[in-house]
C-alpha cells in the first residue's frame, strides 16, 4: 500500500504514493478597467473626518447616518449631483476644528452642525428602558436595556456606560459646530487623497488660489507619479492642460460635482458632447454664436442650448497650446480617457503579473507583449481605439537587466462631432 503522498514541487520523492498538485486553470483577462470613480472634497454639517468612500448603493440606502440628511434633503444637491453618473465617490470632509454635539447621556458620532438635530428620550418598559435616539424627529435606533452598560452605540451617537437611567421625554444634544474651512484643509484633503484611485477630481472651491491648487496637483500627480485622472474646476483655463476641466457656466460652482460624476461615469469609448443635463440646478444658457464659439477656442466646458433642454456642447479640456508631443487631439476629453485607461491597465497589468514575478527573459517579455496586445485588441473591439496591430507594440529589454522598455502606439477614437454634407440637386 501506498504511503507517500501530498504535493510536488520535482519529481524526486522517495517513498511510493501518489504525489498529485492542484492548480487552477489560467484565466486570462483582459485588464480593462472599470470607470466611475470620482474624488471631492466638500463642506458638510456631518460626517466622518477625512477621507471616507460611498457607493452609490450606500448613498441611496444609509445616505442619513453617512452625510446626516434623508436621500431628497436639500443639504445633499451636490452628493446627487455627482451620483447621478458616478458609482463610487471618495468624499473628503473638508473643515479642521469642530465640536461634537453632547448631551448628559450622549455624544454625537461625529462634530458637525448637524448633531444638534439628534435627540434622545428614555422610557420605562417594563422592568427596563426603551432608550430612543432621534434625528429631526426621526427615530434611527431603538434599545430596550436594563442599564446605560447594555447601550451600544449607533451611527449617529455614542452613549455614555456610566449613566444612570431615568424617563426623560426628550434631551437635544447642543454644542455641534463645522469646522471652518481654509486652504490648508484643501492641501490636506489633496495629501490623503493621493493615496485613492479615481477618474476624476473636483473642487467646488469659487478661490482662485485654491482653485491653482488643486489645478498644480492634477498636473503634478499626473506627470510625476503616474495617476491618471482629470481634475473638474469652475472658471479656471489659465492651466492650459488636458488634466483640467473648467465648467463655465454659471457664477458659482454648483455644476462641478454633476461635470465631476458625469466624467467619471463616461467610458472610454463615449464622450460627453451632446450629454444632456438632468441634474438639479439651473443653468445659466444664455450664450450667443461667437460667444460658444470663443469657449471652444478658450477650453471652456460648456453647456448651450437645445429647445428646452440644456447639453454639453464639447467634450473638451483647457488645452489650447498645441505642440508635436501633444497635438489638438488632446484637447478632447474622449482621448485622454483612452490614453488615461491604457496607462492605469497596463501599469496594473504589469504590478499583479510581471513585477518581481516574471523573468526579463525574451519569454517574459514575449508574455507582456502578447498581454498588452490582447488589451489594446480589446480596446478596439470596443471601439476605444482603431487600426491597432500587433506590431504596434515592441517590448524589449532595458539599459538594466531588470528593466523592460515598451514602444507602444493606439489611434483613439472620438465619437461624432461634425456633419459635412453635400446634396447635389438635379
Amino acid at each position: 500500500m501506498p504511503i507517500g503522498g501530498g504535493t510536488f514541487t520535482q519529481q524526486n520523492k522517495i517513498l511510493p504514493g501518489a504525489y498529485i498538485n492542484f492548480v487552477s486553470m489560467a484565466v486570462i483577462r483582459s485588464g480593462l478597467s472599470e470607470r466611475g470613480i470620482a474624488a471631492i472634497p466638500l463642506d458638510l454639517d456631518w460626517g466622518s473626518e477625512g477621507v471616507f468612500t460611498v457607493t452609490v448603493q450606500d448613498f441611496v440606502r444609509r445616505c442619513r447616518a453617512i452625510f446626516g440628511y434623508p436621500h431628497g434633503h436639500e443639504k445633499l444637491r451636490k452628493q446627487r449631483e455627482i451620483f447621478r453618473n458616478a458609482q463610487v465617490v471618495h468624499f473628503h470632509r473638508l473643515g479642521t476644528g469642530g465640536a461634537k454635539a453632547k448631551n448628559d447621556i450622549v455624544t454625537a458620532r461625529h462634530p458637525g452642525a448637524r448633531g444638534n438635530d439628534l435627540l434622545i428620550t428614555i422610557e420605562p418598559h417594563g422592568a427596563a428602558f426603551l432608550v430612543t435616539t432621534y434625528l429631526e424627529k426621526v427615530s434611527v435606533d431603538e434599545q430596550i436595556v436594563l442599564s446605560a452598560a447594555e447601550l451600544e452605540d449607533n451611527d449617529f451617537v455614542a452613549f455614555d456606560p456610566k449613566v444612570t437611567l431615568a424617563p426623560t421625554a426628550g434631551t437635544p444634544l447642543t454644542g455641534g459646530t463645522n469646522g471652518a474651512v481654509t486652504p490648508g484643509d484643501h492641501q490636506a484633503a489633496l495629501d490623503k487623497l493621493e493615496s485613492f484611485h479615481f477618474n476624476t477630481l473636483g473642487c467646488l472651491s469659487a478661490d482662485e488660489t485654491v482653485k491653482g491648487l488643486y489645478a498644480a496637483y492634477t498636473k503634478r500627480m499626473r506627470e510625476e507619479t503616474g495617476a491618471k485622472f482629470q481634475c473638474v474646476l469652475h472658471r479656471y483655463t489659465a492651466v492650459d492642460h488636458e488634466g483640467v476641466i473648467s465648467v463655465e457656466n454659471n457664477d458659482a460652482p454648483e455644476l462641478v460635482a454633476w461635470v465631476a460624476g458625469a466624467s467619471a461615469g463616461c467610458e472610454s469609448n463615449r464622450s460627453l458632447q451632446n450629454r444632456v443635463y438632468d441634474g438639479e440646478y439651473e443653468v445659466d444658457v444664455d450664450h450667443t454664436v461667437a460667444q460658444l464659439e470663443d469657449a471652444i477656442q478658450s477650453g471652456k466646458f460648456i453647456f448651450c442650448r437645445a429647445g428646452d433642454e440644456r447639453r454639453v456642447l464639447e467634450d473638451i479640456n483647457t488645452l489650447v497650446t498645441h505642440t508635436e508631443v501633444k497635438n489638438g487631439d488632446f484637447s478632447y476629453n474622449q482621448t485622454v480617457r483612452v490614453l488615461d485607461q491604457i496607462a492605469v491597465d497596463i501599469a496594473k497589468l504589469f504590478s499583479d503579473r510581471y513585477l518581481g514575478v516574471m523573468p526579463n527573459d525574451t519569454a517574459g517579455r514575449h508574455s507582456l507583449w502578447s498581454d498588452i496586445v490582447r488589451h489594446h485588441r480589446e480596446m478596439q473591439q470596443k471601439r476605444a481605439i482603431e487600426n491597432f496591430e500587433p506590431d504596434n507594440v515592441k517590448v524589449e529589454q532595458g539599459e538594466h537587466k531588470r528593466s523592460v522598455v515598451v514602444a507602444d502606439k493606439v489611434t483613439p477614437i472620438n465619437a461624432m462631432g461634425q456633419l459635412y454634407m453635400t446634396v447635389v440637386v438635379q
